[in-house]
């Protein structure tokens, strides 16, 4: 089974920093639409002619495909360092949106390809299907009417682009901002087996994954979250459906047989801004594995990249101590 190239765009390395302030529906209503169709087809979105072997030859930069998963065409992009060769395993992160987002808008704000280009490791940028109109992803809470499989889907992606790149099997990662934190939480619920480690940027559980989640073994965690969400509030939302974030460090604690939490409070770059940093470690877990919180005392629902807090930086930095074993350095 092959990938059908769209096009190949080439960006150049900077850091954008936007404050994205996500806008959830609350609403309840009932879909009843489902599919059992497991069949997977490929399509070219541009109707163009494409070579069949092109990853015969490395596509450096972005990479833009469609496919078509349970009848719902999907999209995806696949950025590939060009450090990257088939002679080295390399290691691989998911970056989901959050609700009503789009994959290019996390890629822009989240500026991981260029930290991809320094740190050799390839990531991949799913697109939520739409629910009622918005690109979601099927968590439960708000989104408990959408029959997506997205679990399905993110586990094809590993199948399929496992045959076409060298990837590291034990360092495929998962990370997303709100929606797709909480959907990165999902993953680590059901798809343990594959996922090393996920971070979540304003991101929960909703009450479905917290009730039914039974992994199989420890995964490390890393949860960034503003004490002023207004949206995925830190202390939960009946709303949308999500546990407070001190619940969810709990359960993962608990399944990762962590230690009591360590506490620190990171440099404040301006004490005058109300803003600051509080780190909370829950360490010494099974192999290794933590549950590491920064708690951003007046933060907000964004994707933190201010001089106290780099998300992005603080998520590689996290990953790459682990691996499906646990802590490798």
């Amino acid at each position: 089974m092959f990938l059908i190239k769209v096009k190949t765009i080439k960006f150049e390395n900077r850091t954008i920093l936007i404050k994205i302030f996500s806008k959830i529906l609350f609403f309840l209503l009932i879909i009843s639409c489902s599919s059992n169709d497991y069949n997977t087809e490929f399509t070219n979105q541009n109707n163009d002619e494409e070579d069949q072997n092109e990853f015969a030859e490395i596509e450096y930069g972005l990479t833009e495909y469609g496919i078509t998963y349970q009848g719902i065409d999907r999209d995806f992009s696949i950025y590939i360092p060009e450090s990257y060769t088939h002679d080295s395993p390399s290691a691989m992160m998911f970056v989901f949106h959050g609700f009503g987002g789009s994959n290019n808008m996390i890629m822009y704000y989240s500026d991981f390809n260029s930290i991809s280009e320094r740190e050799n490791f390839i990531v991949v940028y799913p697109q939520g299907s739409s629910f009622w109109g918005y690109p979601h992803w099927n968590v439960g809470g708000w989104t408990n009417s959408s029959s997506t499989d997205d679990i399905g889907f993110i586990d094809l992606l590993i199948e399929l682009i496992s045959e076409e790149y060298n990837l590291n099997q034990n360092r495929i990662y998962a990370t997303g901002m709100s929606n797709g934190g909480f959907f990165s939480f999902l993953l680590a619920c059901e798809l343990n087996q594959k996922i090393a480690a996920i971070a979540s940027v304003t991101g929960s559980m909703t009450n479905e994954t917290y009730q039914n989640c039974n992994p199989s073994k420890e995964v490390p965690v890393l949860q960034i979250h503003g004490t002023d969400d207004p949206i995925v509030t830190y202390n939960g939302n009946s709303s949308i459906g999500s546990i407070g974030i001190e619940s969810v460090l709990s359960y993962w604690k608990l399944n990762n047989y962590c230690a009591e939490p360590t506490i620190t409070e990171l440099n404040d770059s301006n004490p005058n801004d109300n803003f600051y940093v509080q780190r909370v470690l829950f360490d010494n877990g099974i192999n290794g594995s933590t549950v590491d919180h920064y708690k951003v005392f007046g933060g907000e629902h964004v994707w933190f990249m201010q001089d106290d807090i780099n998300s992005s930086e603080l998520i590689w930095e996290f990953f790459s101590h682990y691996d499906l074993n646990g802590f490798i350095n």
